[in-house]
């Protein structure tokens, strides 16, 4: 066989392990969002028999034969070429797949569906005793997911590369020690500053269904195309790409506090503007596929923040909010866009201003990596939790639900996942700062409803890249330079001194 043929193999087969990949996203997208309460444990089972498919198609001992066939051939002489990225991902995919026993990503993928359903149970009532044993099982599974992979340094590595492709937890740390000092002073200051918005604007009343007219209105607005997408309500916002054709979101409606369901959705609106973007030609191949989850966060993060909670943006869209929420009518727009950027510490980190976030990431960054490294068991987690929570924000917790039980990452298994948050939140403004330079004038643009020039400037220089290059190697190609949080560091420093009359 030719090594053409073998890539032709490879292709084919690629593409219908991303149809199966896809019924399993559209089988999760179900069940955070509609599905039954009584068919939860039918679900479970469901997914960990598409897990168990899906994990045999990727190890097929024929993948690495092919692979072998067209490695070093004609097929990867360009190496940014479709036919060599693809090559380069599916070697490294099966590499690291084919480490994981059949047994144990069929439990990891069981257990996830079932610890899922659990939180969805355990956060309402308050009850982490119950929750606790579907963690324990979570981190027990991850910890043989870890081992299984190998690492050189640390176990929290294997499954952080999963997320983030080449990053060490070592080499975050560093990161985040210096971003975290920049975050505390920036707080201490504005915590300082004699003005203070009046946050009960955004707590007045906002009837559901208008800020779902509403936030349809904004994310079709900025570029998202509903005839290729929905929006839902569910528990935890989200978005999913399910192929061509299909990319949906999901936002969490809370009657009294504006910010929760608007911004929810401008943010999966972000992460939906890139997966709609995706080069279609090539879907069902790394080609295709989005880079990382830092690369997607700094789309989500982008287009809630420097975008939707600009001045710009509210000069152009202040007026239609007010035309639909009458609650809002007497309020100024300076007044109004003082509330939306409201900087205090808070102990729900969807719910966190900018300056905050990434202090709620940090603190998740060092809790499971001490879960998953054996420093930290299940059953302190809580207690954990809350002193972490004090010692980066000043608050403590009045319960679990407010606390460890607030978000669904480790409850899915995703061990791993936070950092790619700030990752994204420091991509974010270093591909913003580019593209202002480049086009000129970004939030003057927003302020007259122009979003075009900005989306297809990140369509061409990021969507349409696919796994082209990989994370750090597409933000140096991108704006010149390696990864720099001294863009986000700046971009806060001068949004927050302004709006606090701080300096």
């Amino acid at each position: 066989m030719t090594p053409e043929e073998s890539y032709r193999w490879l292709a084919d087969h690629s593409r219908e392990t991303a149809l199966l990949i896809s019924v399993e996203q559209l089988l999760g997208w179900d069940q955070r969002t509609c599905i039954p309460p009584k068919g939860h444990a039918y679900r479970a089972q469901e997914l960990a028999l598409l897990a168990r498919l899906v994990h045999e198609r990727l190890t097929d001992p024929r993948v690495g034969e092919h692979l072998e066939r067209v490695e070093g051939s004609n097929l990867t002489a360009d190496p940014e070429s479709a036919e060599a990225v693809n090559i380069r991902e599916w070697r490294r995919t099966y590499d690291r797949i084919t480490r994981i026993p059949r047994d144990l990503a069929v439990a990891l993928a069981k257990a996830g569906a079932d610890g899922q359903t659990a939180w969805e149970e355990a956060r309402p009532n308050n009850d982490w005793r119950g929750f606790q044993p579907f963690l324990e099982r979570l981190l027990d599974l991850s910890r043989q997911q870890a081992e299984a992979l190998g690492y050189t340094t640390e176990p929290y590595d294997a499954l952080l590369d999963g997320y983030e492709v080449g990053e060490t937890a070592a080499g975050l740390e560093q990161l985040f020690v210096s971003l975290r000092k920049f975050l505390v002073g920036l707080l201490d200051a504005i915590q300082g500053s004699r003005r203070k918005p009046d946050e009960t604007i955004v707590h007045r009343h906002f009837p559901r269904i208008l800020q779902e007219q509403l936030c349809r209105e904004a994310v079709t607005r900025i570029g998202y195309d509903f005839a290729a997408g929905r929006l839902d309500p569910t528990a935890h916002p989200f978005s999913t790409g399910l192929g061509p054709g299909d990319v949906r979101i999901t936002t969490r409606y809370d009657e009294n506090f504006f910010n929760c369901a608007f911004f929810g959705a401008m943010h999966e609106a972000g992460h939906a503007l890139y997966n709609q973007g995706l080069p279609p030609e090539h879907w069902g191949t790394p080609r295709g596929e989005d880079v990382s989850l830092g690369i997607h966060e700094s789309q989500s993060r982008m287009w809630e923040n420097m975008v939707c909670r600009s001045l710009g943006f509210w000069q152009g869209f202040f007026p239609r909010t007010q035309e639909v929420f009458p609650a809002l009518r007497d309020v100024a727009l300076k007044d109004f866009y003082r509330a939306i950027n409201r900087v205090a510490p808070s102990l729900i980190r969807v719910e966190a201003d900018e300056v905050t976030y990434n202090l709620h990431i940090i603190m998740r960054f060092d809790l499971e990596r001490s879960l998953i490294n054996g420093d930290l068991e299940v059953r302190d987690l809580p207690l954990a939790w809350n002193a972490k929570v004090q010692e980066y924000l000043g608050l403590t917790p009045p319960d679990d639900r407010e606390g460890v039980l607030q978000d669904v990452h480790w409850a899915s298994g995703a061990f791993g996942y936070f950092p790619t948050y700030s990752l994204g939140n420091i991509y974010a403004a270093q591909f913003f700062a580019k593209a202002d330079e480049e086009l000129g004038g970004l939030e003057e643009r927003f302020a007259k409803g122009e979003f075009g020039p900005f989306l297809q400037w990140l369509r061409a220089n990021i969507h349409s890249q696919g796994m082209r290059y990989r994370p750090r190697d597409l933000v140096r190609r991108v704006t010149g330079e390696e990864r720099n949080a001294r863009y986000l560091q700046d971009y806060l420093a001068r949004k927050f001194n302004d709006l606090y009359g701080l300096k």
